[in-house]
């Protein structure tokens, strides 16, 4: 293993569990549950200079936390310019490759700390040593909440007040209740603003061929995710080409290998993922342009984040060929951060270029440490 002499050698590794509530609880035919729980990374460089990751909880926060802590002894001594290098060790030398989807999430808070560093010692925003821009402005979706028709009529009221063009409904729990559900929102944002729906695989390709014929005639969908499970891939492609929606995939693109093959499989026109699902930033924007090349359009994914994460991501879709409009987020759903300055698409839609170096965010160790004592106290938000 390799040692360098520079001072950005990571001479101090922390690791910080923390929770933060959401403004309502968050439902769909996987998930139901009230807030974000990640563990924030915090490395300190040989200079001083201190780089800021999160890694995502997954299913379990204190498997995640164990993961990170593990892998501080491939961290510990190297320069933050080694990521991939590093990755390279604790994938291999750690074994972690052995499992890869916890090694992914917990990696990924790892990865995104050493990119700070690195973009603070270059005195450039991330999004410059990835290539640079390639949009001025992001957009953003709105995450709509499950709920009676008049209650999603108001959701979409205020985020049309706002300047939301893309509407997200999680669906794949009851058909004819959201039915219902999409007919208020269409009839509330007009006929050119953007539904989007995710099944997260709840539906058999019969009942998504059913489903996704008579919405997008109805409701014109913009692109449904995960209707039915994403392997085999056959079932992806069997379904594409019965329906007239387009299809995007984000089950089916855990590892770097899995996001290969659904790339090369074309069963899908849109991939949402990100770093999380493969493990480094370097990697998600390499397969994102393998994706490009194949014709397909990529949004980030979110697992429910906090400011770390949605900025880290926000560097990639700056700097992608092929982002679709409304990516996501649930910034505008969290009823707090661990950031000094409340990131632009908690109250709209877009997001500009980034000034700052690295990541460009600056913690609040204050909040942090609230919220990590939150967890302590609280233990995590569970996904069911």
């Amino acid at each position: 293993m390799a040692r360098s002499t520079d001072d950005l050698k990571i001479v101090r590794f922390e690791a910080y569990p923390a929770s933060i509530a959401y403004r309502h609880v968050e439902r769909s035919s996987r998930v139901n549950r009230a807030g974000v729980t990640d563990v924030i990374v915090k490395l300190t460089a040989e200079n001083g200079m201190v780089g800021w990751g999160e890694s995502c909880s997954g299913a379990d926060t204190a498997s995640i936390e164990a993961a990170v802590r593990s892998m501080s002894k491939f961290v510990v001594g190297r320069s933050a310019w080694e990521t991939e290098a590093i990755a390279r060790d604790v994938f291999g030398a750690g074994l972690w490759d052995y499992r890869p989807m916890t090694g992914n999430f917990a990696f990924a808070g790892i990865d995104m700390a050493l990119w700070d560093i690195c973009g603070k010692a270059a005195g450039q925003p991330l999004f410059r040593l990835f290539g640079g821009a390639q949009r001025e402005r992001v957009n953003y979706f709105h995450y709509l909440s499950q709920g009676r028709p008049d209650d999603l009529a108001d959701q979409c009221r205020d985020a049309v007040a706002k300047g939301y063009d893309c509407f997200y409904l999680k669906v794949g729990v009851n058909a004819a209740a959201e039915e219902e559900m999409l007919e208020a929102i269409r009839d509330t944002i007009g006929p050119l603003a953007r539904i989007r729906i995710d099944a997260n695989e709840a539906w058999s390709v019969p009942e998504a061929v059913r489903l996704l014929t008579r919405w997008h005639a109805r409701f014109d969908i913009d692109f449904a995710e995960a209707p039915v499970r994403a392997r085999p891939h056959a079932l992806m492609l069997d379904l594409r080409q019965r329906v007239p929606v387009a299809l995007c995939a984000n089950e089916g693109l855990d590892r770097q290998i899995e996001a290969l093959a659904m790339i090369e499989s074309h069963a899908a026109d849109v991939l949402c993922f990100s770093s999380y699902w493969v493990g480094t930033l370097r990697r998600f924007h390499s397969l994102s342009h393998l994706a490009a090349l194949h014709g397909q359009s990529v949004v980030k994914h979110t697992h429910g984040e906090f400011g770390i994460a949605a900025a880290a991501g926000h560097h990639m879709m700056l700097a992608l060929p092929n982002v679709a409009d409304g990516v996501q987020q649930t910034a505008a759903m969290m009823e707090d951060d661990i950031l000094v300055d409340r990131l632009p698409i908690s109250d709209g839609p877009e997001w500009g270029l980034v000034e700052r170096p690295g990541l460009g965010i600056e913690i609040d160790e204050d909040k942090l440490a609230r919220y990590v004592e939150a967890y302590r106290r609280d233990g995590q938000f569970l996904p069911n």
